[in-house]
């Protein structure tokens, strides 16, 4: 590790991967809800359920980018950390504000959270992925306004490189976004209108620029080819990823009152938006193929090619699937949108972070070229259960969506089941989803056990970095 203020991003890696457990729980138990109601209430409803579940998701990939950034960030710059102080006070806050939210959540009922936390002096709450209270949001708002501050002085007075450039880009956008969450008018078709501008821009624009960044600094890293190479990549898969992301927001807007341009100019750019997607995935593979020298950390490889094509996978091919208007005209908040957004969101960013942490936890703990043979092993076992598990959930996901509409939204008129009749119908595919839901949180345990694998002692991989023959 070159500066020492890189180990800043330890605490953000350990809490993000503490919240990212929960969060794993929390979906096992709606897995079981789906199946039976009953199950967990009147302690923990559904809704209740869904909220913690989906704020855990938004607050651990936040820390992790967090600690992604102060780890890439002074390395890249070759410099200290502009402030280690604010840093630490920065995760303290956020550590506080998150699980306060989250124990409101659960604690009490959620009419009776806003009105402890003065929901009527500035309304803010009551939307989907945007529950937390006003308080907990202008905590957030700061908590990014340090964070943000705090990485762009510490580039400012370094190198800037292209790397930074377009992960500060990202966060930056991540900030001024998220602002949009305040905005709550009385109008629906307004509120929707830009309630997109933080859910929307967030996961498919500004948060693929910190993804590349994250995968680029990876590649460099464990493959030692020419930064100049990766940067030529780099810029042509984040212009895609903002062309058709930041117009390609329109296909959510095939519901909400805007103009009929909307249709066609939503359905063609989010067309494009497997585009960017699929280059991340030529980038990753000929970047290893290329490679100049054999890291050994041989897993943190593996997790950038995983990421690569997960992504490509969640976010591109099962994205394009219901995205052209004509099509989700009949699959819009079916099934087919959950399959979507687990694959995506586990892809694209929860796999990155994994990434970072896999390659940067080793270094952080005095290991520079990797964890132990055991460890490795270890981890590439959790790694292919949690990738095979998500494939796993998606396809019983797309099943149900599928079977949805075909019940419950193409028969004519008076013909089409109710929505409960239906959803009696898809219990078989959710047992299914619980099954690889289980998959899944073993290979999350075993993601956990090879840090505490690679603290004892074990064999090691022969020197690292070793050049490749020309």
């Amino acid at each position: 590790m070159k500066y020492e203020s890189q180990r800043i991003a330890k605490p953000y890696f350990v809490f993000a991967m503490m919240l990212f457990a929960g969060q794993i729980l929390f979906g096992l138990l709606m897995g079981l809800q789906y199946i039976n109601g009953d199950v967990g209430f009147p302690y923990i409803p559904f809704n209740a359920a869904r909220m913690v579940h989906t704020n855990l998701l938004i607050v651990w990939m936040l820390f992790g980018f967090m600690g992604a950034s102060y780890f890439l960030v002074p390395e890249e710059a070759e410099t200290e950390l502009y402030s280690p102080l604010l840093a630490k006070i920065t995760f303290w806050v956020f550590v506080v504000a998150g699980v306060a939210t989250i124990l409101g959540y659960l604690l009490v009922p959620y009419a009776e959270l806003a009105r402890i936390t003065k929901n009527e002096l500035f309304p803010t709450m009551g939307r989907e992925f945007l529950e937390q209270p006003t308080i907990t949001k202008v905590g957030i708002v700061l908590v990014c306004l340090s964070f943000v501050f705090n990485i762009g002085m510490t580039i400012l007075r370094g190198r800037k490189t292209v790397i930074n450039m377009v992960l500060i880009t990202g966060l930056i956008g991540l900030a001024v976004f998220y602002l949009f969450s305040f905005y709550n008018p009385d109008s629906l078709t307004l509120d929707k209108y830009f309630w997109w501008f933080v859910v929307h821009l967030w996961v498919e624009g500004v948060w693929e620029l910190i993804l590349g960044a994250l995968l680029a600094f990876v590649l460099i890293k464990v493959t030692g080819v020419d930064r100049e190479h990766i940067e030529k990549w780099l810029y042509v898969i984040i212009a895609m990823a903002l062309i058709s992301g930041l117009i390609g927001m329109g296909h959510h807007y095939f519901w909400v009152g805007p103009p009929k341009y909307w249709l066609w100019m939503g359905s063609f750019f989010s067309a494009l938006e497997p585009v960017p997607f699929f280059m991340m995935v030529l980038f990753a593979f000929k970047m290893v193929k290329e490679r100049r020298r054999e890291h050994n950390n041989k897993i943190a490889t593996t997790w950038a090619k995983g990421t690569a094509v997960m992504a490509f996978l969640g976010a591109g091919v099962w994205g394009f699937l219901h995205t052209l208007a004509p099509v989700n005209y009949y699959t819009h908040g079916s099934q087919l949108t959950a399959a979507h957004g687990h694959l995506a969101f586990f892809g694209a960013y929860a796999m990155v972070v994994m990434c970072m942490i896999s390659y940067s936890m080793p270094v952080m703990n005095g290991r520079p070229q990797g964890n132990s043979v055991q460890a490795q092993k270890v981890e590439r076992i959790g790694f292919w259960l949690m990738c095979i598990g998500m494939l796993g959930i998606t396809f019983a996901l797309t099943a149900a969506g599928i079977w949805q509409v075909a019940l419950q939204r193409i028969p004519e008129a008076g013909k089409a089941l109710s929505f409960m009749a239906t959803q009696e119908m898809l219990k078989p595919f959710y047992i299914a989803r619980l099954g690889f839901g289980l998959l899944f949180t073993v290979g999350v345990a075993a993601y956990f056990a090879s840090f505490v694998v690679a603290n004892k002692n074990g064999k090691q991989y022969p020197d690292a970095n070793a050049t490749l023959a020309e």
